[in-house]
C-alpha cells in the first residue's frame, strides 16, 4: 500500500496510514529514507498502526526473546525488543536532522511531544533520563507508556516511537519489553481507568510531533 503524503508544514510532510504490516512500514521507511537523504523527497512523518508483531532492536540478547517459540523481527534500530499492535500509535519520523549528530537532542524532542499528549489527557508523564521514553513514575511504580528506538544514517532519522493508547498489554507479558525487567508497561487507557482511541489522540500526537520536528530539522 503506498504511503499518500501531503505537507502541513513547511519540509514536512505526514502520511496517515492506518494498519500496515510492519515489514511493508519497513521497507517504505527505507525508501523515504533514501528520498530524503538524496532531496528528492521533505521529511516525512508516517503514523500508523500494527498488526500484533514483536520487533527486536541491535541491542537485544536472546534471552529476552518470547521463548515459545513467537517469531520476532529483528530489526536495525537502536534499543532493545517491543511490542507493536492494534491500539498504540506509531509513529516514524525521517527526516534531515538541523544539527547532523545531536541525535540526543531528536529524541528530547520526541519525548516533550509525547509528554505533552499525554498531558492533553490529563496524564502527568516524564522523562526517565536514565532511560529513553516516556514514563509515569508514582507510587504503583515504573511503567513505560511510550517507547523509542531510532536509527540514524546519511543525516537522516528512521523508526521512531510507539505510544500505547489501548492496546491489548498481555502481549508485554511474554517478553522484557525494552530490555528493563524492574519496571511496567502501561497505557492512556489504564492510566485513565476508561476507553479511549487512537482516533481521539492521533491529532494531538500529529500536531506536537509537527511541531518538534520542526524544531530539529531541516
Amino acid at each position: 500500500m503506498p504511503v499518500q503524503t501531503s505537507t502541513c508544514q513547511p519540509s514536512i510532510a505526514f502520511a496517515r496510514s492506518g494498519i500496515v504490516e510492519y515489514q511493508q512500514a519497513w521497507r517504505i521507511q527505507r525508501t523515504l529514507h533514501e528520498e530524503i537523504a538524496q532531496g528528492l523527497r521533505p521529511n516525512t512523518l508516517m503514523l500508523l498502526e500494527h498488526p500484533s508483531v514483536f520487533t527486536a532492536g541491535r541491542r537485544t540478547l536472546d534471552s529476552e526473546k518470547p521463548v515459545d517459540g513467537t517469531p520476532v523481527i529483528d530489526v536495525d534500530r537502536g534499543g532493545k525488543i517491543t511490542w507493536h499492535g492494534p491500539g498504540q500509535i506509531v509513529g516514524y519520523p525521517i527526516v534531515r536532522l538541523a544539527k547532523r549528530h545531536d541525535v540526543v537532542g531528536f529524541v528530547r524532542e520526541i519525548e516533550t511531544a509525547l509528554i505533552d499528549a499525554c498531558k492533553e489527557f490529563g496524564i502527568s508523564a516524564e522523562r526517565y533520563c536514565e532511560r529513553s521514553g516516556v514514563w509515569l513514575r508514582d507510587s504503583h511504580g515504573d511503567r513505560k507508556i511510550a517507547a523509542i528506538g531510532i536509527r540514524f544514517a546519511k543525516g537522516v532519522t528512521m523508526h521512531g516511537f510507539a505510544l500505547n493508547v489501548n492496546p491489548d498489554l498481555s502481549a508485554f507479558e511474554r517478553i522484557i519489553p525494552c530490555g528493563i525487567p524492574d519496571a511496567g508497561v502501561t497505557s492512556m487507557a489504564q492510566e485513565l481507568g476508561r476507553d479511549i482511541t487512537v482516533d481521539e489522540v492521533l491529532p494531538v500526537v500529529e500536531g506536537l510531533m509537527y511541531e518538534a520536528l520542526q524544531r530539529v530539522s531541516i
